[in-house]
């Protein structure tokens, strides 16, 4: 059975002339939550770069540390994408455009999708992990995507 919770609490509104000590758009608040999450967690600008991600998310994407891919974009970081076929080739363009961060950049929307990553060698087995992402908006604008990760 559905269980379902509502907290309401006060808005936190900064007195005029102080810093929060965050940045003002969306994609620079997510970043220090998602930089310090337990869980296999991304998050990337509209360019696709690497703005922050869980050091269980690079574990679980085989991207070695997170310093080793932030401000680098999305797929020139490491993260090898394979097709599900029994070749195991690695995805074409029109496949990559449909990938979880990247369809909520260009929909706008909710996302969610099976990834199959490539392992850190050829002789590595390869993992499946479960995406879902989120549009980050700043104004009205699409700034980002935020994607969480499970191991499948």
């Amino acid at each position: 059975m559905a269980h379902v919770e509502l907290s309401l609490s006060d808005v936190f509104v900064p007195a005029a002339g102080t810093s929060t000590g965050q940045e003002s758009d969306n994609v620079g608040r997510w970043s220090s939550t998602v930089s310090r999450a337990d869980e296999p967690c991304l998050l990337i600008d509209a360019a696709t770069r690497v703005v922050a991600v869980s050091t269980s998310g690079c574990e679980l994407l085989y991207l070695g540390a997170p310093e080793d891919v932030i401000g680098l974009p999305l797929l020139d970081g490491g993260l090898r994408l394979l097709d599900f076929t029994a070749n195991r080739g690695e995805l074409t363009e029109p496949e990559i455009d449909k990938i979880p961060p990247l369809l909520a950049l260009s929909s706008k929307r909710l996302a969610r999708g099976l990834l199959r990553v490539q392992g850190m060698s050829a002789e590595a087995p390869d993992s499946t992990v479960d995406a879902i992402s989120t549009p980050v908006l700043t104004d009205g604008t699409v700034t980002g995507s935020l994607t969480f990760f499970s191991p499948v």
